[in-house]
């Protein structure tokens, strides 16, 4: 496949930034925008240099592959419509409003031998990049995701609108399944929660304590992860990383841990995931981040949800 033709359907913030990346890549062709909004959709078609649609239906035959960023009860429908249809799909987290759907999109992709990847763009953060190469077995992981409320995403609640995140990154560095699972979660401003906090252990014995909120006035993205002898400091939104761990010296008397400190160029995240995307439709290989890991991902935010409501504030 010379040239990936590419649509993005959904023209809100996250949309309008999915047009503008695909703009950006050699041999892609940004075919058309698609949203019911006709103002808001022509405003991104115009700003891309490319056509504007308000039926997603009239894509077929015309496109390669698709970038779904609208609200997240639409996922779905409209993931499905596209894999049936042959295109590649490339959606929005949460994959979906819940795990069985995703596992019915998961399968359709396989079936029909299709690219179905999830947009956990922390994945391609150049702070956890980076910080990979220093990671042993991990045994704790402590993150907080602060940031001000915004009427995108509150469609859900705060942990699969947020937390999830966290929860996809932690996913893929602990080798081992969660097993026991304690979380609480407040509403502030919405009819959902907007502040929760979960303790998740793994059968490897390793635990996660991951806190997300939407209702802060400031913005936060850390991750903290712990081994033995060694921890590590992940600041997402900075691109600053912290390395703690102990030192070569014999010597009773002196500090016996030593601290690195460095700071990465925040790059590009969103650009290199669809990069990616258009790797894995060229190549006809697997997605960085496959409708697999958008699955268990759902899962694990599904049990921490179910745990939450026997004690919502």
């Amino acid at each position: 496949m010379n040239v990936v033709r590419a649509a993005v359907v959904g023209t809100g913030h996250l949309g309008r930034l999915h047009a503008k990346k695909y703009a950006l890549i050699e041999n892609v062709d940004l075919i058309a925008v698609c949203d019911l909004n006709r103002k808001t959709g022509t405003a991104v078609a115009r700003a891309c240099d490319t056509a504007f649609l308000k039926d997603h239906c009239k894509l077929i035959g015309k496109i390669d592959a698709v970038t779904i960023a609208t609200d997240t009860s639409t996922h779905f429908e409209l993931a499905r419509f596209f894999l049936e249809n042959g295109i590649h799909v490339l959606v929005e987290k949460p994959m979906t409003t819940n795990s069985t759907e995703g596992r019915i999109l998961t399968a359709l992709a396989e079936k029909n031998d299709l690219r179905l990847q999830v947009g956990h763009v922390e994945r391609f953060n150049p702070a956890l990049i980076s910080a990979r190469e220093k990671l042993g077995t991990v045994q704790f992981i402590e993150c907080h995701r602060l940031a001000p409320f915004k009427k995108r995403g509150a469609d859900v609640d705060v942990v699969l609108d947020l937390m999830i995140h966290d929860l996809d990154v932690i996913l893929s560095l602990i080798l081992g399944r969660p097993c026991s699972i304690s979380a609480v979660g407040i509403s502030v401003v919405t009819e959902t929660v907007d502040i929760a906090n979960a303790r998740i252990e793994f059968d490897t014995g390793a635990i996660a304590n991951v806190t997300a909120s939407r209702v802060s006035t400031s913005t936060q993205r850390k991750f903290r992860v712990f081994h033995e002898g060694q921890y590590l400091s992940i600041d997402f939104g900075e691109g600053e990383i912290q390395l703690v761990s102990q030192s070569d010296t014999t010597d009773e008397d002196r500090q016996t841990l030593k601290e690195q400190r460095w700071s990465l160029e925040k790059g590009d995240a969103l650009l290199a995931e669809t990069q990616a995307f258009i790797k894995a439709i060229r190549t006809h290989s697997p997605c960085q981040v496959s409708g697999h890991d958008g699955v268990i991902a759902l899962e694990l935010a599904e049990n921490i949800i179910t745990d939450m409501q026997k004690r919502v504030f």
